[in-house]
């Protein structure tokens, strides 16, 4: 059955409002959840709130769990699932560039925009900082294009540069994901707590 627009059980033409209506409930959950707090985010990186790691890690493990369990259900043709292309440079040098911004703003991207729905004037400034850096990236295109369309590995997953059956992966997957909460909650306790 599934997935479900390239099957055509949903039309094409609702694939952008489908998208839209997913993308206000994200919104609305990542609020909902405090995530348009920079501190509460920032927190994960100086061991007083671990709040981010445990429910990207949930999310993640849910997601795969879900998505394996309805592929060996029927409901969901895995090899029908589009997968991201990876450029491996270009994906390093994102990571870090992102990984800094996040450390210094406390926001990703899209936890900024919920700030900046609220409000928020911090928020609203790392939003102007993330359009300076699409402006600069644009403008010295020409110079980055090489490492942005080199190391081309194609559309591989973890599981495939791997070499392991999906479902070892998630397996040992989870139990990381456990080993994670755990050390993080040691370390939180001996983190001096910060209110906000």
């Amino acid at each position: 059955m599934g997935p479900l627009i390239p099957n055509g059980v949903i039309p094409t033409e609702w694939n952008f409002v489908i998208a839209m209506f997913i993308g206000i409930a994200f919104g609305y959950i990542l609020e909902a959840s405090g995530f348009s707090s920079s501190r509460k985010l920032a927190g994960v990186f100086y061991g007083y709130d671990f709040v981010v790691l445990k429910v990207f890690f949930t999310a993640v493990l849910v997601s795969v769990i879900g998505v394996y369990y309805m592929d060996y259900l029927g409901f969901l043709n895995i090899s029908q699932l589009y997968i991201h292309p990876t450029y491996l440079w270009a994906s390093i040098v994102g990571g870090i560039v992102m990984g800094f911004g996040f450390v210094m703003g406390g926001f990703c991207p899209g936890t900024d925009l919920c700030a900046i729905a609220i409000g928020k004037i911090d928020a609203m400034a790392y939003g102007v900082g993330i359009l300076i850096g699409v402006f600069v990236f644009s403008e010295f295109f020409t110079f980055l294009e090489p490492m942005f369309d080199g190391s081309y590995l194609g559309h591989i997953t973890v599981v495939d540069s791997l070499g392991i059956s999906p479902y070892w992966f998630i397996f040992l997957f989870s139990i990381l994901a456990i080993a994670l909460f755990y050390i993080a909650d040691l370390i939180r306790k001996k983190v001096k707590k910060v209110f906000y």
